[in-house]
């Protein structure tokens, strides 16, 4: 009985090897008929032809390389997606991640401020000393998203990298331009 058992055994691991197999052909030919939709998707996530081709590329590189880690029986156009989903996720947290040094400042907004607009005398340069501590008063809950949307990130872009919906980061920001409105109130009414 013994051999019997053994025998039932081994062919039942014959035969997932040969499922796996097979689901490992079926796996290619089901990723190249997702592929003008994943296109269509990485173009939609990314807005640039060329960024979604690497989109594209690099989903299809690591659906082939965790063919393994698909189930059979679960949506494979929903796990591709999902896959891209989060190249593109973690693409941006890269993105925001990689920093000049000019950015290793807490004072990011002063970046890129043109010659002419006025900033260049020492009163002036005293009273961005000001601004700049009456903008770190606020709570890094609001002074984040702020800071990200004057140095040129869209909502979008801060609301995927600080992982909060849309929406809250467009309050935030509200709030800190209000609060920051009454803050430099006495400066406002100098100019």
């Amino acid at each position: 009985m013994n051999v019997i058992l053994c025998l039932i055994v081994i062919t039942i691991i014959l035969l997932r090897k040969r499922k796996m197999e097979n689901n490992k052909d079926s796996i290619e030919e089901e990723l190249l008929k997702l592929k003008d939709s994943l296109l269509c998707l990485a173009y939609k996530l990314t807005s640039d032809s060329e960024k979604a081709k690497d989109l594209l590329q690099d989903t299809a590189l690591k659906v082939l390389t965790n063919r393994d880690k698909y189930v059979s029986q679960e949506n494979f156009k929903g796990w591709v997606f999902t896959i891209m989903k989060n190249i593109f996720l973690n693409n941006i947290k890269k993105e925001s991640r990689i920093s000049s040094p000019a950015e290793q400042t807490d004072e990011v907004y002063l970046l890129n401020i043109p010659q002419e607009c006025g900033f260049n005398t020492p009163d002036s340069s005293y009273s961005l000393k000001e601004i700049n501590k009456v903008i770190s008063l606020l709570s890094k809950e609001y002074r984040y998203p702020l800071l990200m949307l004057v140095v040129g990130y869209k909502y979008q872009d801060i609301s995927h990298t600080m992982n909060i919906p849309t929406g809250t980061v467009k309050s935030r920001i509200y709030y800190a331009r209000k609060k920051l409105q009454v803050l430099l109130k006495d400066y406002l009414d100098d100019l």
